[in-house]
């Protein structure tokens, strides 16, 4: 009796997990294809001379101890010898106790994970602000006093007399905040990501992303911190938008997509690179057979299969459903809008934010991973400091080296300015902003990512129609972020994937466990 078939669209998080797990609990063996010429989809990592990118920013952490176990059996945590006893692990640059769930096997020094301390800070009016925002004395500092008792008063009104009718993102905010924190800390930074007004997103964006997070419980883990952090990876104790550290492959995300795909193929599994998904077939409720053109060659042939996984955008699979999809799902599936992402590498010999570099470092390097980048007279949205996040990702360990984060929509000005122009551009706004000197910038590299955020506007609000005709289609599964339209991290669309095979193994026809992922009341994010 012959096995069983997947294709899988797309060789991004979701899609390799579908991809080991079918091979790990069912018959079914599968084929993935990606359209690009690289494995990890925005989780993959950019190497540029030695310096490696990465792309958005990737915490390995997760609530769910499955995803976390996961992680480590492809990539074990780097231990350091032991002592009296004890688990010790590659803390930063340090050697720190915490509780390990599976230290790396000997000879693996260079497939493992880091635990990593987070850092994540605001730029606002050119000085750090904690993130989330606590009552620091620094805090207080950089505000006044004034603007202080302001942000307080507005917060007890919105918490008196909230908006009762929470339509909008500007409303959750207001709700939770107050309207001047919200006007201080939230708006600006919010329409920069999304390039419309917070009045203009649903608050189902904020209920999914960062769901209980709240002035309340930020005090409380600031109390917390006063007795003793959690010292284990796990910090069940900590909201997601406050943990302390987390999990790092030595070379970035893209190292564990590059094994997870080393054993796919290892058992039998099949990645095809530079091949284009067109063409959808299906008769009645499932999908026949799929047409895919090779992007180097331009041939195109038909595979047929038993089951088909889509982490392609949305709007894309409906266009390619042969034959078409009923003209209501078509027009809503059509209006569903994505937003672009610019990254730009910088290699520079010193940053230049006096009085928040570490004592030691004379390359002026601030402790952060990435700083949210509030001010809105330039553009640039976040900053990443890459040897924050491994050492390994700095070819030459005296230098820093940083990436740009610039939200947009394909074709306008900031996508469309060529690579040297948007080089220039980004070092220059560092500079206005002191961050660093724009004429010490040794070397840069320009990265654009299409859809790289599913958005909740446009006619999001009308995408159950979408949903109940493709959920309709019994072989067919969405998963990951584009897949399912739904802003979703990493260990999000790796769930999804895992759901997706257990249905197929256990017989399941219904499809809304998958949808269900991500939907769990405890799971915050930041913006």
């Amino acid at each position: 009796m012959s096995k069983r078939s997947a294709i899988i669209i797309g060789a991004g998080p979701a899609g390799l997990t579908a991809a080991h797990e079918l091979l790990a609990h069912t018959d079914v063996h599968p084929l993935v294809l990606e359209l690009s010429n690289e494995l990890g989809g925005i989780a993959r990592t950019v190497s540029y001379k030695g310096n490696r990118i990465d792309i958005g920013g990737h915490r390995f952490f997760s609530r769910s101890d499955r995803v976390m176990n996961w992680w480590q059996d492809i990539l074990p945590i780097e231990t350091l010898p032991e002592a009296e006893g004890e688990v010790r692990i590659a803390y930063q640059n340090q050697s720190r106790s915490v509780k390990a769930v599976r230290p790396a096997a000997p000879g693996t020094s260079d497939a493992v994970m880091l635990v990593r301390e987070r850092v994540s800070r605001i730029f606002y009016r050119r000085k750090f602000f904690d993130y989330p925002i606590t009552l620091s004395m620094k805090t207080l500092s950089n505000l006044g006093l004034l603007e202080t008792a302001r942000i307080g008063g507005s917060y007890l009104a919105g918490q008196l007399r909230p908006r009762r009718n929470e339509k909008s993102l500007e409303d959750f905010f207001v709700n939770r905040f107050g309207d001047r924190l919200y006007r201080t800390f939230f708006k600006d930074y919010t329409e920069k990501v999304w390039g419309v007004s917070c009045q203009e997103i649903p608050a189902e964006w904020g209920a999914q992303r960062i769901k209980g997070l709240s002035v309340s419980k930020a005090l409380l883990h600031a109390g917390r911190r006063l007795f003793g952090s959690d010292p284990s990876v796990a910090q069940k104790s900590s909201e997601t938008s406050l943990i302390e550290r987390f999990l790092y492959p030595k070379f970035g995300p893209g190292q564990m997509w590059q094994e997870v795909a080393g054993r796919v193929r290892e058992r039998g599994g099949s990645l095809s690179l530079g091949q284009r998904a067109c063409r959808l077939h299906h008769e009645g409720s499932r999908i026949r057979a799929v047409d895919v053109e090779d992007t180097k060659t331009g041939e195109t042939r038909t595979i047929e299969a038993d089951f088909f996984f889509s982490t392609m955008p949305v709007s894309e699979l409906v266009a390619g459903l042969e034959p078409e999809a009923p003209s209501e799902v078509q027009r809503v599936a059509s209006g569903l809008p994505y937003r672009d992402f610019v990254t730009v590498g910088l290699l520079v010999d010193r940053l230049e934010v006096r009085g928040e570099a570490r004592p030691e470092s004379p390359d002026g390097l601030v402790p952060d991973n990435w700083i949210y980048i509030q001010d809105p007279d330039v553009r640039v949205g976040r900053l990443q400091i890459f040897n924050n996040w491994s050492p390994f990702m700095v070819a030459d360990p005296t230098k820093v080296w940083i990436g740009l984060e610039y939200f947009c929509d394909e074709g306008d000005e900031i996508w469309a300015l060529p690579d040297a122009e948007m080089i220039r551009f980004g070092s220059e706004e560092l500079s206005r902003i002191g961050i660093l000197d724009d004429t010490r910038v040794e070397d840069g590299i320009v990265i654009r990512m299409l859809k790289t955020y599913p958005a909740y506007f446009g006619t999001y609000d009308q995408f159950p129609v979408v949903r109940e005709y493709l959920d309709g289609i019994e072989n067919l599964f969405l998963i990951g972020r584009n897949g399912m339209h739904r802003y979703n991290n990493q260990d999000h669309s790796m769930l999804t994937a895992m759901v997706a095979v257990e249905n197929i193994r256990d017989g399941v026809s219904a499809k809304d466990n998958i949808w269900a992922v991500n939907t769990e009341d405890d799971y915050l994010e930041e913006i």
